[in-house]
């Protein structure tokens, strides 16, 4: 999480908006990006992929299975 903390944040402020404005043009709650930003885990994937889709990268999920 702490590597999609600093990426968001990183390139939020690359194109030089605030944590409200990204919000709203990323079209989630203000909260989000702070959870996001924050690097807390209990994220919905839907949100984090519509903050992502504004640089172009979405998260999957991984079945544990998967990773074996």
């Amino acid at each position: 999480m702490k590597r999609l903390a600093e990426f968001v944040k990183a390139r939020r402020r690359e194109v030089n908006l605030t944590q409200e404005e990204f919000a709203e043009r990323s079209g989630v709650a203000l909260t989000v990006i702070r959870k996001i930003e924050q690097g807390k885990t209990n994220l919905n994937l839907d949100k984090v992929n519509l903050v992502l889709n504004m640089f172009g990268h979405e998260l999957a999920s991984v079945n544990r299975k998967e990773l074996s």
